[in-house]
């Protein structure tokens, strides 16, 4: 199958972030007072949305979210984001895609301004047509399947027949699976295999050469 169009997320997919990620996780609830989550369930957090994951893995009521995304952020957008770095072969391939013809954009739960400094700052914002992510607040675009909705609108792609989503978690596919479109998972971020099949992941890829090749083939 050749797609035109490709979404691609950011965190552990495009860039190694898990330790700005959780540095940033730890911070908001130290702040808050909840207790230090194991390595295990730290990595929980690298991926899905903040707004359902402090309340998911910490036991955060509801309320009280706002201020642990607040606090995240603040460390995040200071330190974090720079604790970071560029899968090694994705810069190229994004060029090779882009020669091929390929439309890119990026769906990230990350908040939408944080995404564009992020990639901006590895001199990669120029690869994508959209750069889309959460909003501040996350009642406009708080999930996944809301992110990729925002894309493709902003893309103006009417038919998904030509459309593929990449990501290295089961958020990814099954956001992209809302709006009818097939997932390519990665096992190189955050994500196992079993999670991605599970989702319904319709090829996984070990290695961004691999990714090249279901791409460009």
């Amino acid at each position: 199958m050749s797609w035109d169009v490709v979404l691609f997320d950011l965190d552990g997919t495009l860039t190694d972030s898990g330790l700005g990620v959780a540095n940033g996780v730890l911070y908001a609830l130290e702040k808050m007072g909840f207790p230090k989550p194991s390595d295990d369930e730290l990595k929980k957090y690298l991926g899905p949305p903040l707004w359902t994951s402090f309340s998911d893995y910490a036991g955060m009521p509801e309320s009280d979210t706002p201020e642990a995304v607040r606090l995240y952020r603040e460390y995040y957008n200071e330190t974090g984001a720079y604790e970071n770095s560029v899968y090694p072969g994705i810069p190229e391939l994004l060029a090779r895609l882009v020669s091929d013809g390929k439309r890119l954009a990026v769906a990230t739960s990350k908040v939408d301004y944080a995404a564009v400094n992020i990639l901006q700052h590895f001199n990669m914002d120029h690869f994508f047509d959209v750069i889309a992510g959460s909003d501040e607040t996350g009642e406009l675009r708080g999930t996944k399947s809301l992110v990729i909705g925002h894309a493709l609108a902003e893309l103006r792609v009417g038919d998904v027949t030509s459309v593929v989503m990449i990501g290295d978690r089961e958020h990814d596919i099954l956001g992209a699976k809302e709006h009818g479109i097939p997932g390519i998972g990665v096992l190189f971020g955050y994500g196992d295999r079993a999670e991605l099949e599970s989702a319904g992941a319709v090829e996984i890829v070990s290695e961004v050469s691999d990714l090249a090749t279901a791409l460009l083939r």
